[in-house]
């Protein structure tokens, strides 16, 4: 029996077991679906559980059930490329004759003193129940910082202010303007919906020190009572200390086929692999579509294609509480109430064809 193993039940494993399972498995190939808990979890959605506006259920996902899946529970450790062979925390160990990678990120904090130590996060679920556990604990008036105004700070700092309104929100963006790479037209709306609700953005910051209750920004302390950290990812540690090719983000190099240049049994898929497209769901998604197509070609005898098509992304979208939103789709800008549906649409229809 073959043995494919997936390391992390996030977007992209997901949209593999979605594509193999239940008919499109042949008979000699067994999965291990290897995750630290025994559900799928919404990443996208972390934001709502640390704010508080969604239940923890709201944002899980059961993994699907077949005959020859086996999920195992537990934290990866370290993976032996050369006895092909997974460890766990637990002292397990999987073998693979086929391996996709797939553990997404953690924070990066940019070597700032303390941030590790005295902020909170949103990268797992067990980090956004923390979080979520620590502002809810916070007294009316307290003042919140949320260093990083991406697509996460954004999300979080809206939907805290309609979860906690009498909180103080602090958003301290490093670019002169939020979503700084897009039309400016979003960015003045997204602008716009802070001003009226009365979320505070401090560009151009620079957050070069983090103490308790107090940060540095460029040589300003500014005193807060908590601190949420969305200033940037990188892959796991796992990943991280794997001896293969990666690139300065510490990504791992993949050829277009999505395996590792020198071993073309260990496949990347989602936030550790590396890409000129920034890390989202629907990318691993997409990369995953593409994994799927050649381990069914492989196990077939078939020969791969000279050349994969190239993955093209269709935008992403944003929400601004639960009433409005934005998006950039296809070139366009799409903000307000047609925006969010749009979004909550999209995770309806995720969670329908999910199970």
């Amino acid at each position: 029996m073959r043995k494919l193993v997936l390391l992390g039940g996030g977007y992209g494993n997901i949209r593999i077991l979605l594509r193999l399972l239940p008919n499109n498995l042949p008979e000699d190939v067994e999965i291990t679906l290897v995750d630290r808990t025994p559900f799928h979890s919404l990443k996208t959605e972390f934001y709502a559980l640390a704010a508080g506006t969604v239940s923890d259920a709201d944002v899980r996902v059961q993994f699907p059930q077949h005959e020859r899946l086996k999920v195992a529970n537990g934290e990866i450790i370290d993976i032996d490329v050369k006895e092909k062979m997974v460890f766990l925390d637990n002292g397990d160990r999987i073998s693979y004759d086929d391996l996709v990678i797939g553990l997404g990120c953690e924070d990066k904090y940019h070597n700032v003193p303390g941030a590790d130590e005295f902020t909170y996060s949103i990268q797992t679920i067990a980090k956004a129940r923390e979080t979520y556990q620590s502002l809810l604990g916070l007294d009316p008036g307290a003042i919140v910082g949320i260093v990083g105004a991406g697509l996460s700070g954004i999300e979080l700092a809206s939907e805290l202010h309609e979860s906690r309104p009498d909180l103080r929100i602090k958003l301290f963006d490093r670019s002169p303007r939020i979503l700084r790479d897009f039309p400016e037209r979003l960015s003045n709306y997204v602008k716009g919906w802070f001003e009226d609700h009365d979320v505070e953005v401090i560009s151009n910051s620079n957050i070069t020190k983090v103490e308790p209750n107090l940060l540095y920004n460029h040589d300003q302390t500014i005193e807060v009572d908590a601190v949420v950290w969305t200033a940037g990812i990188q892959p796991v540690k796992t990943v991280r200390k794997l001896d293969v090719e990666k690139d300065k983000s510490g990504r791992v190099i993949v050829t277009q086929y999505h395996h590792v240049p020198a071993n073309e049994h260990i496949y990347v898929v989602g936030d550790c692999a590396a890409s000129t497209f920034a890390p989202s769901a629907y990318l691993a998604e997409e990369q995953a579509e593409q994994i799927v197509k050649v381990l069914k070609a492989k196990w077939n005898g078939e020969d791969l294609p000279e050349k994969m098509p190239k993955i093209k992304l269709k935008g992403f979208m944003g929400s601004l509480g639960k009433k409005e939103g934005f998006a950039y789709l296809a070139d366009r800008t799409v903000t307000g109430k047609i925006a969010r549906l749009l979004k909550s649409g999209v995770l309806w229809m995720y969670k329908w064809h999910n199970g």
